[in-house]
């Protein structure tokens, strides 16, 4: 048997540690199942994209999650982006189908800061002509 691979993918402030082994096609998510910790429907299906990917995938790992910071949308892709590096180290001929839905890219927005003077990052206070 392989020794487990790990990689870390980010989004937004969400840091996913993932290690993938070979295994069922169990997936745990901070000690919880993931359908448990992602209740919603989309965020499963960003979980399980890297998988869906490739032949055979979703049976073939066992993916142990250690995610914190930021919100579920944020933590569900910075796991997929997670796991996709992992698999890629795994079997680098993984490596185009996961770059053709761009899987490996880092996706760099994040929240812009407030700046003084404003309501917020960009929105003015309401101006008052009289």
């Amino acid at each position: 048997m392989e020794k487990q691979k790990n990689a870390v993918g980010r989004r937004k402030e969400a840091v996913a540690r993932v290690y993938v082994a070979k295994g069922t096609g169990n997936i745990t998510v901070n000690s919880k199942e993931y359908k448990a910790y992602f209740p919603i429907m989309y965020l499963q299906n960003q979980v399980e994209l890297p998988l869906k990917t490739i032949e055979g995938g979703q049976t073939s790992f066992d993916i142990v999650i250690n995610v914190q910071g930021g919100g579920p949308k944020g933590q569900a892709e910075a796991i997929k982006m997670g796991i996709s590096r992992a698999l890629c180290e795994i079997n680098p001929e993984y490596r185009p189908l996961l770059k053709k839905l761009s899987l490996l890219t880092r996706d760099s927005r994040s929240v812009e800061r407030k700046k003084f003077g404003k309501r917020k990052a960009r929105r003015s206070f309401q101006f008052s002509k009289r």
